[in-house]
């Protein structure tokens, strides 16, 4: 499979206080795949990761959000950690770059408690999904449908809840960039 996804290129949209290894095993796993990622941020220059308990290392930037264009991009994944998807929810360039993945059907993947992103970007109603546990009246009160589960798909929508899920989350994220736009995605 990962020759047919040579050329293919993920957006990885995050800003200080990711969680490290939501950013770090995505890229990673994406990367040995042959998939191009680049950190999108609304940061120009590096940004710090959240280490579970402490600030971790510094991440460079590729593009910043400014910069970045979603046509560019096959796909789109959301780290969570606290304080990165709080000030992503809050930034309207940041939504609207997460909309536009919908609007062409494309791919996007959510763990722990980025679905907040996916929340204020309004493209959860109607949806399953998972997450971290305490966002989850969070998506039912914005109209989605919440399952404790290691990973969901809906329709080119993947969720996870924690870093222990990472395996099942890159495992599906690498099956929906595979197969590519989803008909029924757009929102």
């Amino acid at each position: 499979m990962s020759q047919q996804l040579d050329g293919k290129r993920v957006a990885i949209l995050a800003t200080h206080g990711f969680e490290e290894s939501e950013l770090a095993v995505p890229k990673a796993k994406l990367d040995a795949q042959g998939i191009t990622v680049d950190v999108v941020s609304p940061e120009a220059k590096g940004i710090r990761a959240w280490a579970e308990s402490d600030w971790g290392e510094t991440y460079e930037v590729d593009r910043s959000l400014d910069e970045a264009n979603s046509t560019d991009y096959h796909a789109l994944v959301l780290p969570g950690g606290l304080f990165n998807p709080d000030a992503l929810r809050q930034d309207e360039r940041a939504l609207s770059f997460v909309r536009h993945f919908f609007e062409a059907g494309k791919p996007v993947g959510a763990i722990c408690h980025a679905p907040w992103i996916l929340i204020n970007a309004e493209v959860v109603e109607g949806r399953t999904l998972t997450s971290y546990p305490s966002v989850r009246k969070d998506l039912e009160n914005a109209g989605a449908r919440w399952i404790d589960e290691r990973v969901v798909v809906d329709n080119g929508l993947v969720t996870s809840r924690t870093p222990k899920d990472l395996d099942a989350f890159c495992h599906k994220m690498v099956e929906e960039i595979h197969e590519g736009r989803h008909a029924g995605q757009a929102s």
